[in-house]
């Protein structure tokens, strides 16, 4: 054991080579990870990260709509204008699919594609027969996901197919797909679930060997589907739970490039944005994700956390607006009346909200104690305090000075609040209060205590 001396420093040691405040904080590696896979010592290098095109690609339109009632066509159209905005010219955000079985599933491609907007590029989604592939066709789409279902589960219990069968009739979609000059892109549904060197492995290096000679636009892109939320992040973890494991079997077994590789995750075991953050290390470049994560039961990737993630691994915006994210937030809530928990990361209405006092006391010292990052420059949305019996003086302090807009030097100090504070623990300690003071309640004790201040702010 290593005896370490404290090092005492005149001024604070705030780590700001991975915590600058004005990006979400940073991530970086400093090793490469090894681990045995058939008896070969196999090195992974997360490092890597920084010089690939990992993106983000979207299904909230399709995964994400199964979970909720179908947005509108106004709505499909709106949201997919602040993808557009949110992602930025760079294309963080890549791609979107949709459903094309109904007539508003194709008006509202239609609707987008007449935005004129580059990204994200708009692709479809059908299940892997013939008859489906007729409506990827009429709209026109130059890549379409296809329901591959890989696991024994689906193709013996719900496809009543042996291995065999469910290859041969993948196959022959994917052939149609080719001739008509569509991108295949081929969801292996389960892969977690699957037996890997048995089906998976077999039936991914037949799908290489039809694309062997197209040209690097039409080339089979696999999409490892980890419908029930199956995957675990380690390496040493068996197959077929190890994503790193899975990847690697992809690229190097089935010669399947990094390029050509998605992730799209499921939340059951509260593991989707570790597996699909994961999933970027080990090697795949595109993460499928939805608003909010609303999808299929427990839901997807969270696309506004992909986004955090990307920042954070590439240490820069990349063009992408996060404030964005707040605009979207307020439409969900106000206009499509969608419900997202008020604590929820980066969207919810008080997701930096602090009711402890110390939280407070440490925000009025010096925002950054108990603030995330820059949220007021990032996402528009300034960290607040909400007050109750916990909140303290300094809770109070910062509610006011906020409301009247002082900074500085004219900010109110503890002392010139204290009647407001007293206020706010009588209604609990004489009135039973147990829920906490409202907005409209504080604003009442700042015009009764603070009536010049509060005239200046109600003038303005």
């Amino acid at each position: 054991m290593n005896l370490y001396p404290l090092v005492d420093v005149p001024e604070p040691n705030l780590l700001k080579d991975t915590f600058v405040y004005s990006l979400p904080p940073l991530i970086k590696f400093e090793d490469t990870i090894k681990e045995t896979i058939d008896g070969k010592e196999i090195e992974f290098d997360p490092g890597s990260i920084l010089i690939r095109d990992i993106h983000i690609t979207d299904t909230t339109f399709r995964d994400g709509q199964q979970s909720r009632p179908p947005y509108s066509t106004e709505q499909i159209t709106k949201i997919y204008k602040m993808l557009s905005r949110l992602g930025g010219s760079e294309g963080v955000i890549r791609q979107t699919e949709f459903f094309l079985y109904t007539k508003k599933d194709r008006e509202a491609i239609d609707s987008c594609r007449d935005l004129g907007l580059k990204f994200p590029e708009i692709t479809g989604w059908i299940r892997a027969n013939i008859g489906d592939f007729r409506l990827v066709k009429e709209m026109g789409l130059k890549e379409s996901g296809m329901l591959t279902s890989i696991s024994d589960y689906h193709i013996f219990h719900k496809q009543k197919q042996t291995r065999q069968e469910a290859m041969d009739q993948y196959l022959e979609v994917v052939e149609a797909a080719l001739e008509a000059g569509v991108r295949p892109r081929c969801h292996l549904e389960d892969v977690t679930r699957a037996d890997i060197k048995g089906f998976v492995i077999p039936f991914v290096q037949r799908l290489e060997k039809l694309t062997e000679n197209q040209p690097k636009h039409m080339k089979v892109k696999i999409r490892l589907c980890d419908t029930m939320g199956f995957g675990i992040s380690f390496p040493n973890v068996s197959e077929p739970r190890s994503i790193p494991k899975l990847i690697w079997r992809m690229k190097e077994e089935c010669g399947i490039s990094e390029d050509r590789l998605e992730w799209h995750g499921h939340n059951d075991f509260h593991k989707v944005h570790i597996n699909g953050t994961s999933a970027w290390i080990y090697g795949v470049n595109a993460l499928n994700t939805t608003l909010f994560g609303f999808g299929e039961r427990t839901g997807n990737p969270p696309l506004e956390g992909a986004l955090i993630e990307y920042i954070s691994l590439k240490g820069d915006l990349s063009g992408i607006d996060l404030s964005v994210i707040t605009e979207i937030a307020e439409y969900f809530l106000k206009d499509i009346g969608a419900d997202i928990p008020s604590n929820y990361p980066f969207a919810g209405r008080d997701f930096n909200t602090t009711r402890a006092g110390i939280h407070a006391g440490g925000l009025r010292r010096n925002e950054e104690i108990y603030n995330i990052f820059d949220t007021t420059g990032l996402l528009g949305r300034p960290p607040k305090v909400a007050i109750t019996d916990k909140s303290g003086t300094d809770g109070v302090a910062i509610w006011v000075n906020d409301f009247l807009g002082l900074k500085g030097k004219e900010r109110l100090t503890l002392m010139k609040v204290a009647k407001v504070q007293r206020w706010v623990l009588d209604q609990y300690e004489k009135e039973g209060r147990l829920t906490a003071i409202s907005d409209k309640e504080l604003e009442e004790q700042v015009k009764i205590y603070f009536p010049d201040l509060y005239k200046r702010v109600k003038n303005k």
